[in-house]
């Protein structure tokens, strides 16, 4: 395990990485030693460093939920990151690509609270319990670590390889709809280059919202209300080139699109 000046190093150096769009060689390399512990510990510093200076926390990410993100990454375990105010955009947006060190795209629900959800043993009763509302979004995947070799320790370090996320569609409530079989296509200059059903996240989108309360309550944290929590990619991570135009239709919930300038 890594001492807190170990934690606090890395953690300023993810900070420089973001800042000047960087790429850091892997962790797993320099600290061997390290443990998923570590990795949370270096992710929550990065996060209350962001905060001190400005940013916000609205919500969290869960990754590696679906089979083919795990085949897609070699990682067999779902991991989580932060969100801050200024990693989320609406649909239309045009994004600066040069913000990211690297982008990828995948295709997810966003479950937006109505109540804070807390403890460990929650179920999918609970989760859906404590939604306001579903809504269609694309996330902005930006490693600054690099990608060859890397574990799910590297992963978390980098807050889950959280840039940003994009929120558009038809918001809806839990009872209007099935969400295990929101599907969607992801097109990449009207090309589509994938495409996925949300039962692919845990057999439901649900699954990993109670999935991050209960790893959450292990690190005595919780979700508030009014969080947005990027439930997990359903589709692979497809790669954005400078210029790209993505859109994502999720048919009856309306589509998401945006375009990296």
């Amino acid at each position: 395990m890594l001492n807190r000046t170990q934690i606090e190093t890395i953690a300023d150096e993810l900070v420089r990485a973001d800042r000047e769009r960087i790429t850091l060689p892997r962790l797993t390399a320099r600290y061997p030693d390290m443990v998923i512990e570590d990795s949370y510990a270096i992710q929550k510093v990065w996060s209350d460093r962001r905060v001190a200076h400005g940013a916000r926390l609205v919500g969290h990410k869960i990754g590696l939920t679906s089979r083919a993100m795990q085949v897609a990454t070699g990682i067999t375990e779902p991991d989580y990151g932060v969100i801050h105010d200024d990693m989320v955009y609406q649909t239309g947006s045009t994004i600066e690509f040069n913000r990211f060190s690297n982008v990828r795209i995948e295709v997810e629900l966003a479950f937006v609270l109505s109540k804070p959800l807390t403890g460990r043993h929650t179920t999918i009763f609970d989760v859906l319990d404590a939604t306001a509302y579903v809504v269609p979004a694309i996330e902005v995947l930006n490693s600054r670590l690099e990608l060859e070799g890397r574990t799910i320790i590297d992963t978390i370090s980098d807050n889950a390889a959280m840039g940003a996320m994009v929120l558009g569609g038809r918001p809806v409530r839990v009872d209007e709809i099935d969400l295990r079989w929101v599907s969607a296509l992801l097109y990449r200059n009207e090309t589509i280059e994938e495409s996925g059903v949300a039962a692919a996240v845990l057999g439901h989108p649900a699954m990993g919202v109670a999935w991050l309360t209960d790893k959450l309550a292990q690190h005595g944290q919780s979700l508030g209300a009014g969080e947005i929590i990027l439930a997990g990619s359903f589709t692979r991570p497809v790669w954005v080139e400078r210029g790209d135009t993505i859109h994502a239709d999720y048919g009856q919930l309306g589509s998401v699109t945006c375009r990296f300038v």
